[in-house]
């Protein structure tokens, strides 16, 4: 059912949910839900109070849940609602700590980066003609003139 914002009265809560009025009063005596009362003392129903109401109807009257029961399960429920809570705050600040260390991390390796560049000094090649065993010491034929260079850098 469509509902519009703002308050209910008792016999309007009673008609949406096809329920006598002293059954809500019941309810609200067992503690299970606590609307809003004007100067008057007339109940004043929330959207709240409402969607409360309908999911005590439910277990009521289509799960046959006794009014112990239902106390029992809205109070698992709380309790359930505020361990997600209390989780929720936990992983947000693990998350906020891993992203400032993944941070920190990042620039810790930039920094470091940097200094490696600036104590690298460039490489220059230089060419040394490879030396020669002793056996290579022949005379090469004349018709062929071969050199072997090793190629070794300053540091």
């Amino acid at each position: 059912m469509k509902r519009r914002k703002g308050y209910y009265s008792i016999s309007v809560v009673a008609k949406m949910f096809d329920v006598h009025q002293q059954t809500i009063r019941l309810y609200e005596k067992e503690g299970l839900i606590t609307p809003q009362r004007t100067e008057g003392g007339t109940r004043l129903f929330t959207e709240e109070d409402v969607d409360k109401l309908e999911e005590i109807i439910h277990l009521t009257h289509k799960m046959g849940v006794n009014i112990a029961g239902v106390e029992m399960i809205l109070r698992l429920q709380r309790k359930i609602k505020k361990m997600q809570d209390d989780m929720n705050k936990v992983f947000e600040q693990a998350q906020h700590q891993l992203g400032e260390e993944t941070n920190t991390l990042k620039q810790e390796a930039t920094k470091s980066a940097e200094k490696l560049l600036t104590l690298k000094k460039p490489r220059v090649p230089v060419a040394l003609p490879k030396p020669r065993s002793a056996k290579e010491e022949a005379p090469l034929p004349s018709n062929e003139v071969v050199e072997e260079w090793k190629i070794e850098y300053d540091e």
